[in-house]
């Protein structure tokens, strides 16, 4: 299905798009002169444990049969999102920083913009259905297995994915319909604002459709979210001892971290109103959610939740058994 969406799309550019702008180049981190080779450093030291954390996570949960759980069968969809998220701006930013990068052609940009938004709106929607089962599971345990059955998980799941798709096809096709007058990208990926800003017309109208997108798909799950902690918070607060009630709240501590972490960075990026920020403030913005959120969800999972380091502990020590 995603074959076909960017067949059409790309076959929509080709005959909506008239222009004779076929490539674009990133000016990436250009700004920082001798600095680059640092950068790359740094970036790839916390690129390399995010790709193996996530795979660390999507493993142990698929072994261990004590994380065959709604919870975990959401984090390992997270991680395995997350993952590809990264694989889709990272690498090439780091061949940027070394002098390795290439330009980008409208379709592979079109391409890159489209698997972004689609990876960053499908996270936005799974964390919101953790949000939901942490809710189910602390204020209506008892019915917990039945309205979380494996069905109802996979459908959350698929809602997730096809809402990323449906928004990502909408506003890919929207960007690359302008005519571009520009080529030199003032960022170190295909994301919207900068590639809309090398159009050689108005681009209001896109800015208003993006800025309503991003409020439907920020601030809705985010909305959500609260609200499952506000029943959450009430209900555990009802429990009389305690060690329950800190036990219940140590359930949620780990989904809530990311959530804040996650909708904060979100938020700032894209719901800020359009301001005169410097390009290196843009670009600090964007690394933080490109590069820094993807990290969060392996370092969380693994340091801060003990039913995954003692599945880590168990998966080890068969190992070395």
């Amino acid at each position: 299905c995603m074959l076909c969406y960017m067949i059409l799309l790309l076959s929509s550019m080709k005959t909506t798009n008239h222009t004779e702008v076929t490539e674009f180049v990133f000016q990436g981190f250009s700004n920082f002169g001798e600095h680059q080779l640092t950068l790359f450093a740094v970036f790839l030291a916390l690129y390399i444990p995010t790709l193996a954390g996530n795979v660390i996570i999507m493993t142990i949960i698929h072994i261990d049969h004590h994380l065959h759980t709604p919870m975990y069968f959401f984090l390992s969809v997270l991680s395995m999102s997350e993952t590809f998220y990264s694989l889709v701006i990272i690498p090439r930013m780091l061949s940027s920083l070394i002098g390795l990068s290439q330009p980008i052609s409208l379709a592979g940009c079109a391409t890159q913009m489209f698997f972004f938004i689609t990876l960053a709106i499908n996270n936005c929607f799974l964390l919101t259905a953790m949000g939901y089962d942490r809710y189910v599971a602390i204020c209506d345990p008892l019915r917990y297995a039945v309205i979380m059955s494996k069905g109802i998980c996979i459908q959350l799941v698929g809602g997730a994915c096809s809402i990323g798709l449906i928004v990502a096809m909408t506003q890919v096709l929207a960007v690359f319909r302008l005519p571009f007058c520009a080529t030199r990208v003032a960022h170190f990926f295909c994301d919207i604002r900068p590639v809309m800003k090398l159009s050689c017309i108005d681009t209001t109208a896109n800015e208003i459709l993006t800025l309503i997108i991003s409020v439907l798909v920020i601030l809705v799950p985010m909305g959500l979210v609260f609200i499952s902690y506000v029943l959450i918070i009430s209900t555990i607060l009802k429990i009389p001892s305690a060690q329950g009630r800190k036990k219940a709240f140590a359930t949620c501590a780990s989904h809530l971290t990311v959530v804040i972490v996650h909708y904060g960075c979100a938020s700032i990026a894209y719901l800020k109103p359009k301001s005169e920020n410097s390009r290196d403030e843009d670009q600090l913005i964007s690394v933080t959610y490109t590069v820094i959120t993807p990290l969060l969800n392996p370092v969380v999972y693994t340091l801060r939740n003990k039913e995954v380091k003692d599945a880590l502990l168990r998966a080890t020590g068969r190992k070395l058994s």
